[in-house]
């Protein structure tokens, strides 16, 4: 019986696909192996050779590490380079395991936000807008700049930042800009810019907690305020 290939598999059971529709953890071994090695050989499919070495290694990936390149070159349709791949991802594996979680920084207040953004946004001589997303713990995920030299509602997208966050998985939305001037009064165009987003944020369901003004050495806070 001749092998099916993986591109003739129902698309919703490739190991690409499949990742990407149900993420990374939705995966065998066998699968995400085959996704690194990419194809196997005249009668198995990657999948199928996977299979085969991680029965070898009696389903143990700590067991497959210690196999040699070419332990791996004896088997049909891996070669050197696929052999080096894999050894390469069960290293990363375990220098994985040997690391700390990176501590993600809580920015649940203004002075936070301040202490996070001064470092980035203080020698800068034209302003520039940023977005700052969290989970529901206040933990930063990821922080962005979404408008340099100058910031109006025309330059700052308000589908951007609603599109940024949703990808993110935020649920809680800051965002922060600076005044090279040294003035910390909002313009009447940072006003606009502040309502805009919150009513964005309001049809999302997103937390939109602060927008916040940085001049160096001190800040403006719409949430202290009580303008948010």
């Amino acid at each position: 019986m001749d092998k099916l290939n993986i591109n003739q598999w129902a698309e919703e059971d490739r190991p690409r696909e499949k990742l990407m529709r149900l993420g990374a953890n939705a995966l065998s071994n066998a699968e995400l192996m085959a996704i690194l090695i990419g194809s196997g050989n005249t009668k198995e499919n990657a999948v199928d050779l996977m299979k085969k070495v991680l029965n070898d290694c009696n389903n143990n990936l700590n067991t497959l590490g210690k196999m040699s390149i070419q332990d791996l070159c004896r088997y049909n349709g891996i070669g050197e380079a696929k052999a080096i791949t894999i050894l390469a991802a069960c290293e990363f594996g375990k220098r994985r395991q040997m690391e700390t979680p990176e501590e993600r920084p809580d920015l649940g207040t203004a002075t936070r936000i301040y202490n996070h953004m001064h470092p980035v946004l203080q020698d800068k001589d034209v302003e520039e807008f940023w977005l700052l997303f969290m989970n529901q713990n206040h933990r930063l995920i990821k922080k962005m700049c979404i408008a340099h030299g100058g910031i109006s509602e025309v330059s700052v997208d308000i589908r951007i930042i609603i599109r940024e966050a949703v990808l993110a998985n935020a649920t809680i939305l800051a965002v922060c800009h600076n005044h090279p001037s040294g003035n910390l009064l909002p313009s009447s165009m940072d006003n606009d810019l502040t309502d805009s987003i919150k009513r964005a944020c309001n049809l999302m369901r997103i937390r939109f907690l602060d927008h916040v003004i940085i001049t160096d050495g001190a800040y403006f806070s719409y949430h202290e305020s009580g303008r948010l």
